[in-house]
């Protein structure tokens, strides 16, 4: 019993009241640990209304304190036909609600908002299949999990590639386990990570981008762009060209994208520094085409064991965000990944 008064003593040290007992000490711990356990369960409460994941037959859609930010598809979308696929994000919310993405655009309906495809499907040093048009592949979405953290909330999921193999039996070529992950927006920006991990289920699969000299694949972004759309990278302005750019690790774009034509806003695509990759490689369009972070590029690579993880972050802005902002929030991103 000594030992728990002299606990009690300690909790109340610096206290304005006097205690006179025993089973005074005990009741003012009782009123203070019901408050401490009332703000924990308020704050948590606070939090879960934040964020909200709302699922639905064909996907996911998160929403950030009733503003829609992003939709996953699951499901292909009817009537899609041939182009049709699963494992993508469309639509892409901006901070003011005006969507920023295109889906099935006429000019290249195998487009989807934001996803990551390939060109070259190899199986045994053969093309089989060609992930960027959907050619004799399709992405089944076998599991979806969300969470909320510390401001933020995530989506996993695992996708089967199926393609078929040289003796027309379909089969299960690539495991990708995949992570988006949505942080608390501030009043200029939001910030969204992917963490794609893709693992060969058979022996002799590769990919790889466009086997031209554009070598395009990998993450991509479909964006409804704007006339005065800008490119920007390393605090220097882009301009755009048939064949790949170097560049630095992030590529912002900014133009009218908003329901108010007079205000700018943008997007910027920041590749993680461990992606596999030596430099930063950049297929760039003004119009009525993707934006992409090249990889690997028109030499393809092999899916061992070990898997292949690539990871970015999507920065959705406002016109406030200025260039040294730009490379601020990249140096973040760095620092938030190793966390």
């Amino acid at each position: 019993m000594g030992s728990l008064f002299e606990l009690l003593l300690l909790f109340n040290k610096g206290r304005n009241y006097h205690t006179k007992s025993l089973a005074d000490l005990y009741q003012a711990m009782k009123i203070r640990l019901s408050i401490f356990f009332f703000t924990v369960l308020l704050f948590t409460q606070l939090s879960a209304q934040y964020f909200k994941a709302v699922k639905a037959e064909d996907g996911i859609e998160i929403i950030e304190k009733g503003k829609k930010v992003l939709f996953y598809r699951t499901q292909p979308v009817n009537g899609g036909g041939q182009n049709a696929r699963t494992n993508y994000i469309h639509p892409l919310y901006g901070l003011d609600g005006s969507i920023l993405t295109e889906d099935f655009p006429n000019d290249h309906p195998y487009h989807h908002g934001i996803y990551w495809a390939w060109h070259q499907i190899i199986y045994k040093d053969k093309k089989i299949a060609d992930g960027w048009i959907n050619d004799n592949v399709r992405w089944q979405v076998i599991d979806t999990k969300t969470g909320k953290g510390k401001k933020r909330i995530f989506l996993k999921s695992t996708v089967l590639w199926k393609a078929a193999l040289p003796d027309n039996k379909v089969q299960n070529i690539i495991r990708e386990n995949s992570k988006i992950t949505v942080h608390q927006s501030s009043d200029n920006f939001r910030a969204i990570d992917f963490d794609i991990e893709l693992n060969s289920l058979i022996e002799g699969i590769k990919i790889g981008g466009d086997d031209s000299e554009k070598g395009y694949g990998g993450f991509s972004v479909r964006l409804k762009l704007p006339k005065n759309i800008s490119f920007l990278s390393d605090n220097k302005s882009i301009v755009p060209q048939e064949l790949g750019i170097e560049a630095g690790p992030w590529m912002d774009f900014t133009g009218s994208f908003g329901i108010d034509s007079s205000v700018k806003s943008g997007l910027t695509i920041l590749c993680h520094p461990l992606n596999p990759v030596t430099k930063n490689t950049w297929i760039l369009r003004k119009k009525t085409s993707m934006q992409n972070s090249v990889y690997p590029g028109k030499v393809p690579v092999e899916i061992t064991s070990k898997g292949i993880r690539l990871r970015y972050r999507i920065i959705v802005h406002n016109d406030q965000i200025k260039d040294i902002d730009l490379q601020k929030l990249y140096d973040a991103y760095i620092v938030d990944s190793v966390k």
